[in-house]
């Protein structure tokens, strides 16, 4: 598909693709909005991770709106005009989508030459139309990094479609905290294809309070050879919206370790989907991966749908995974509400120490202070009824 061609219902994604039956794109968009236009206003200020980032790019409506101008001189900041498209339409169609649709530029980079943090700010500023933004992510040799990433719908009824590109070199570090704060109606797919050296280390922790459709899609292809990869989520949903979280690491050599543990909350009639998948490929010998879902639904018209795999081809390896959906403990409840605690109150704290562990794992200062009181506001609007 070139650049020039519009994109159609028929391209997105639907419940006959296995994984996308719990999240139909094709279905809810009959007609894809028109491109978002050109957000001429400046966006510099506050953001969820303001003041936790030396270098900080914004895009906003798919296209740049504000970086620093000059370079960090441990972080720098490229254009591509020209990036070609590698993605498989059937196994990555969203992907595709937004390699082929990416505009001015087609894709923004971030180097991370030296130890320090970035934040980028993705905003969807317009209702009812449709941008798709590409970003790459390096982190040179031996370099720790942390990627701040927002997703923020100041608009409605859109769709965004982000394409994100990281690549780890050999014993380089990135932990990368997103936080996705989109609108009610908007429908936001972000895809992330991460590329693991020898050696290097890549966390990564997702929260999010949904949308009307809402993906948030990871792909690691993991070397083995020493790499760690710890991926983890919290999802707290209410009214009606729903979050996707999924997740699929490949270890291709020996020697590699993954962790991986999401919590969610859906109350209301909001929906919740886990897909996690590992693949242990033949030789991948002496792999270590451990998977985590556990959910709570608060209400009997909301939902989760969940699907852990482990695709193992080796011999010598320890895997494992564990999946719990369930609802908030009644005797802790009551229990809470003898010591004069309200009950809506002792709920919203249940939850909060049930998603606390999440939070916990967060290695950046700011960003795990930044998330935890993101997880109590979140509680605090599920707790008043679904109010938006």
């Amino acid at each position: 598909m070139s650049l020039s061609t519009a994109i159609e219902n028929s391209d997105l994604p639907s419940r006959r693709h296995e994984d996308w039956r719990w999240t139909d794109l094709r279905g809810l968009i009959r007609t894809v909005p028109p491109v978002s236009p050109v957000f001429f206003d400046v966006i510099k200020s506050s953001g969820p991770f303001e003041g936790q980032a030396n270098a900080e790019l914004i895009i906003a409506n798919g296209r740049q709106n504000w970086w620093p101008g000059k370079d960090a001189e441990t972080v720098e900041f490229f254009e591509h005009d020209a990036p070609d498209n590698p993605y498989d339409r059937a196994s990555l169609p969203m992907a595709a989508i937004a390699a082929d649709h990416a505009i001015e530029p087609r894709a923004s980079i971030i180097q991370f030459n030296g130890d320090d943090a970035a934040s980028v700010r993705f905003v969807s500023a317009t209702d009812g139309t449709s941008h798709h933004a590409r970003l790459g992510v390096v982190v040179k040799a031996g370099v720790s990094a942390v990627l701040l990433e927002s997703h923020e719908g100041r608009g409605d009824r859109y769709l965004a479609n982000t394409l994100i590109e990281i690549f780890l070199e050999e014993g380089a570090k990135l932990e990368r905290i997103v936080l996705a704060d989109d609108a009610a109606e908007a429908v936001a797919v972000t895809t992330a294809i991460v590329k693991v050296a020898a050696g290097a280390t890549f966390n990564q922790t997702v929260l999010t309070g949904g949308a009307r459709r809402q993906r948030i899609e990871t792909h690691v292809a993991h070397p083995g050879a020493h790499a760690q990869v710890r991926l983890d989520g919290i999802y707290l949903l209410n009214a009606q919206r729903h979050a996707d979280q999924t997740t699929v690491v490949t270890h291709g050599g020996v020697d590699g370790v993954t962790t991986q543990l999401t919590k969610g909350m859906v109350a209301d009639q909001a929906r919740g989907v886990f897909q996690g998948r590992i693949i242990v490929a033949e030789g991948a010998d002496q792999t270590d991966a451990r998977m985590g879902h556990h959910a709570l639904i608060l209400s009997d018209r909301a939902e989760i749908d969940a699907k852990p795999e482990l695709l193992i081809f080796a011999d010598d390896v320890s895997c494992a995974h564990g999946n719990t959906i369930g609802a908030l403990d009644e005797e802790a409840v009551f229990y809470a509400r003898q010591r004069g605690i309200p009950e809506l109150e002792a709920r919203a704290m249940l939850t909060q120490a049930f998603v606390g562990e999440v939070v916990e794992r967060i290695e950046h200062d700011g960003a795990r202070e930044i998330a935890a009181a993101w997880v109590a506001k979140q509680l605090g609007r599920s707790e008043e009824g679904g109010a938006e």
